[in-house]
């Protein structure tokens, strides 16, 4: 979702070259998960890399501060909205991983990684 993030350049593709699914935190949802098996089954999709990166809001900031955030910005009370925020980026970042690694809608073969993108250096580093 941050806009600071280019992610075909990133892995040094074109227009065209990928599938690319973008939501806050780059958390897997369930949606996400659905979008997925659509992906793989009927796109052709091998290789799903789940990609979250340096000075993400959802991994710095509290439940509190958010929702404060939205409320002083818009006066729109979201307390009843779960924006799946991350106390631990990497150890939400292996757990994300691995609930694509073990849906039972996706094939074996589908190739699987968790990865980090540095939003100063533009550089990816595999970490799962």
């Amino acid at each position: 979702m941050d806009s600071r993030i280019d992610p075909l350049g990133m892995l040094g593709l074109v227009k065209g070259d990928a599938k690319i699914m973008r939501n806050a935190g780059g958390r897997v949802t369930e949606d996400v998960l659905r979008t997925l098996v659509l992906a793989v089954h009927l796109l052709g999709v091998e290789r799903i890399l789940v990609v979250e990166h340096t000075e993400c809001k959802m991994a710095s900031a509290t439940t509190h501060e958010v929702h404060q955030g939205i409320l002083e910005a818009s006066g729109v009370d979201t307390r009843s909205l779960d924006f799946q925020l991350m106390d631990d980026q990497l150890l939400t970042l292996a757990n994300d991983v691995q609930k694509v690694r073990s849906s039972p809608y996706l094939p074996v073969g589908v190739e699987v990684g968790g990865f980090l993108s540095d939003v100063r250096t533009g550089l990816l580093r595999e970490v799962l």
